[in-house]
């Protein structure tokens, strides 16, 4: 009865308040969550905030005296040396998970063997990643934001390319591309470096943009398939699957290469599509329900992981990380 229960609910009350156990957990729910970015993604600054996010309680770092207290760390995989020597020398608290950070493709990023049993959670464009951080994404349309308007058009297909090699895949089917449609080509490949304003006005002139990626890895897919789609340009996609571009955008959004047997196929559907402009016009059916988003190096990964963590207090780890990767 409640005489023979009173006093030990008494005493649950005033004894439970000062147990180290609740007060752990009491202060841990108070605190702010610390995150500490241990080198700038290419030496690129980005604002520690994450107010754009709607997310609350996260203390956003680069200052290392705070090492003891950051419940996470952020690395960036391509400026981490290959000797380890501008990794932490401290022993790692209990509490604190190391996140692996990149954005390159396994063949644009260095395989470093002691990396591998090193990191608690994986952030990068992979969709399998613990904090998936794709380059880019569609987001829906408000009432605020204007109604889509094709851009006008002068220019059938253009490509924007830096990176050249002869053995890429896509510069191989730019060759072959070339002989059956006419392509307009810009970029420092081409002695033709473009200010962003530039850039801008080649996107809105065309009606298809060569996305082609510089490697074929899964869920690789960059800012080369959204930038033109945000400017009202139809990428032709050359990368992983058409199924993978599927997972981030509409089928019907996009054209992919392997959708033809051939790049004079390709070409002449393009013809096809120049003159009739109804059915070219359906491209661009996803702009009345979505609109493109890009994602800022550095700071998008840094607000998504302060957030993970939040959400995710249990302990992790990535026990093979060059598998996962490169394997």
């Amino acid at each position: 009865n409640w005489t023979s229960l009173r006093p030990i609910l008494i005493s649950i009350v005033v004894v439970l308040p000062y147990c180290p156990a609740f007060l752990s957990a009491a202060m841990d729910a108070e605190r702010d969550t610390i995150l500490l970015i241990w080198m700038w993604p290419f030496g690129f600054r980005f604002d520690l905030n994450c107010n754009d996010f709607n997310i609350s309680r996260c203390h956003l770092t680069n200052d290392k005296n705070l090492y003891h207290k950051a419940h996470g760390i952020l690395f960036h995989h391509r400026d981490i040396n290959g000797q380890l020597s501008n990794m932490p020398k401290l022993p790692r608290p209990s509490f604190q998970k190391w996140v692996w950070f990149n954005m390159e493709s396994p063949a644009n990023s260095n395989l470093i063997p002691g990396l591998n049993q090193v990191f608690n959670l994986t952030c990068s464009y992979r969709l399998d990643s613990d904090i998936p951080v794709p380059y880019g994404y569609l987001e829906p349309v408000t009432s605020e934001d204007e109604s889509f308007k094709l851009p006008a058009k002068d220019k059938l297909v253009c490509w924007i390319v830096s990176n050249w090699n002869p053995k890429y895949k896509r510069v191989e089917y730019y060759n072959e591309l070339k002989k059956h449609v006419e392509i307009h080509i810009y970029g420092k490949a081409f002695g033709k470096k473009l200010s962003d304003q530039e850039y801008s006005d080649i996107l809105l002139s065309c009606k298809f943009y060569l996305s082609f990626e510089n490697s074929i890895s899964r869920d690789y897919i960059t800012e080369k398939l959204y930038n033109p789609m945000g400017k009202g340009s139809v990428p032709i996609a050359l990368g992983p699957t058409r199924q993978m571009y599927e997972d981030h955008i509409p089928a019907d959004s996009f054209i992919h290469v392997n959708d033809f047997s051939t790049p004079k196929e390709l070409a002449q559907r393009l013809l096809y599509l120049d003159q009739n402009h109804s059915e070219y016009m359906r491209f661009f059916n996803w702009t009345s329900m979505f609109k493109v988003k890009g994602t800022h190096l550095g700071r998008d990964h840094a607000c998504k992981t302060c957030k993970y963590l939040q959400n995710h207090r249990g302990y992790q780890a990535v026990n093979d990380l060059n598998g996962w990767y490169w394997g």
